[in-house]
């Protein structure tokens, strides 16, 4: 008898992989700071290991693939992953002589409160994935037999190996044929602006589904670049006049994109949020419904916006439920502690996102 996972039962039969950096996550408990805290709550998150989670507990066939020491906080994060049934049969545990310095990344996090921001401080360099070597890795028998691939800014701002590893996957999944979606996700305490803008344009040319719109140059003329960047003046909100010019922009420049989806975000305090999201697809711009909520937990909320347009994609929603499907998954993960969106019942997201908040009896 052939075995499987009953719970990952998801109407669509795709599979999906993604590929990143697990990190052990520290969090003082009760909204302390790190000066204050004598004790820390312990878990795991990274972007990439998020949408891998999310998805799985949603029902998709969901495969992450990273290096971690092979000692026990490695095994720890590879257990906490197969635990929400990601799997994790890729994943390298790597030994000293692999990673000299054998360390799993780690990050603090102080969880804001009222007017007082979150705050995230990194402890991540030297980590195994820094050091591993990947000239060795077979990457067309890595991506075999799936048929998506998600990655983002944040792996190949840590070094030039993670830069070539991104570079090389999405050369890879391109030829085989596998739907990618890249979020840039910057992080400027990993890279610099045009850093982070030189590199994440170089894999527009691959990418299908596009989250967000930076770090990327969209230069108005690329033979003289002082003439600006159409995204230039821009606001952090835009209205759907001028979020729909920028991507009919991408879309002239890069046809291959076929989706672009970005939320944005209304801080009104620490606490208290709104959330809506504007996506292009199939030659329109779709805005979704506004979300105000208050907040338990901000960290990992793109990533469940993600995770929620991914899901919706593949399981072929209407266009303004994908947008709606995906700003209501990244709302409700505000209401989780840790960095994924641990809800295994679509209905629930789906209930938010027709804003219909009864209790479930």
């Amino acid at each position: 008898m052939e075995n499987y996972n009953p719970l990952l039962r998801g109407i669509s039969s795709k599979k999906f992989i993604t590929i990143g950096e697990i990190m052990l996550r520290l969090t003082p408990p009760n909204y302390e700071k790190i000066r204050m805290a004598s004790s820390f709550e312990a878990s795991y998150g990274g972007s990439e290991a998020n949408i891998a989670l999310a998805l799985a507990n949603l029902g998709i066939d969901s495969t992450f693939f990273s290096v971690v020491p092979n000692n026990s906080l490695g095994k720890s994060a590879v257990r906490w992953l197969r635990s929400n049934d990601v799997h994790c049969t890729p994943m390298i545990l790597a030994t000293p002589q692999e990673v000299p310095t054998h360390r799993l990344g780690t990050y603090y996090l102080e969880t804001g409160y009222g007017i007082r921001a979150s705050k995230v401080t990194y402890d991540r360099k030297h980590s195994a994935i820094t050091e591993y070597d990947y000239s060795n890795v077979d990457l067309d028998a890595l991506l075999d037999g799936y048929d998506w691939l998600h990655l983002s800014g944040i792996t190949p701002a840590l070094g030039e190996n993670c830069r070539k590893l991104i570079m090389d996957c999405l050369k890879v999944a391109q030829e085989k044929g596998l739907t990618i979606s890249f979020d840039g996700n910057f992080r400027s305490a990993l890279w610099s602006w045009e850093d982070a803008r030189d590199y994440c344009t170089q894999c527009l040319p691959y990418i299908n589904v596009l989250f967000g719109i930076e770090p990327y140059h969209l230069w108005k003329d690329e033979n003289d670049h002082s003439k600006g960047d159409w995204k230039d003046g821009v606001p952090l909100q835009p209205s759907y006049e001028q979020q729909d010019e920028i991507f009919q922009r991408f879309i002239e420049r890069y046809p291959n994109i076929t989706c672009i989806a970005r939320h944005v975000r209304y801080a009104h305090s620490g606490s208290e949020n709104s959330l809506k999201a504007f996506m292009w697809y199939e030659g329109h711009t779709f805005e979704s419904k506004l979300f105000t909520f208050n907040i338990l937990d901000r960290v990992g909320g793109g990533d469940a916006f993600a995770s929620g347009l991914i899901y919706a994609m593949m399981n072929n929603y209407k266009p303004m439920d994908m947008v709606n499907f995906a700003v209501a998954s990244s709302a409700i993960k505000h209401t989780m502690h840790g960095d994924a969106n641990i809800t295994d019942d679509v209905n629930t997201i789906r209930n938010l996102m027709n804003m219909n908040y009864d209790i479930k009896r």
